[in-house]
């Protein structure tokens, strides 16, 4: 069975946020054997200098990069990556399940994004629009995105 680990630098906190997640966790578990992994988000002032920033996403990364499986393809959501239809997609978890070890690590960073030390690790940069979300909503986003994608390699319905 395909692995799929997600890391999320942050937690959830709202019960609603909660409940999704384990609704697409419970959908998830017929397709993959589904891994979410949090890392603690480092605590910044309310308006920090670039040098802070980048000191708490250097700890986020090293924290970040210890919990990824060995041989897992890496995939980061990040603003400057590529926006991907729901079918390219599905298409990029197909071929790493035919080709590949099986195993994809989806990284979501915290407030400020992530460390040009994760994104560098990534074979792919995903954008999941131009537009802004909260990184707990794209959270909850990524994982109906995968499971879409499930959807549309097993040819089923829920895609149309």
């Amino acid at each position: 069975m395909q692995k799929i680990t997600l890391i999320s630098v942050g937690r959830l906190k709202e019960d609603f946020f909660k409940a999704a997640e384990k609704e697409y966790a419970k959908r998830l578990g017929g397709f993959c054997d589904l891994k979410i992994i949090e890392v603690n988000q480092k605590q910044l002032p309310s308006n920090p200098s670039d040098g802070q920033i980048e000191a708490a996403l250097s700890l986020e990364a090293d924290e970040i990069i210890s919990k990824i499986p060995k041989g897992s393809e890496i995939i980061t959501l990040c603003i400057e990556g590529k926006l991907y239809s729901s079918e390219e997609l599905s298409q990029v978890i197909e071929n790493n399940a035919n080709m590949g070890s099986g195993n994809i690590t989806f990284i979501i960073g915290g407030s400020f994004g992530l460390s040009e030390t994760v994104k560098a690790k990534s074979k792919i940069r995903l954008s999941m629009s131009k537009m802004t979300f909260p990184h707990r909503l794209a959270r909850v986003m990524l994982l109906e995105q995968i499971y879409r994608a499930f959807q549309i390699g097993a040819g089923t319905k829920y895609h149309k």
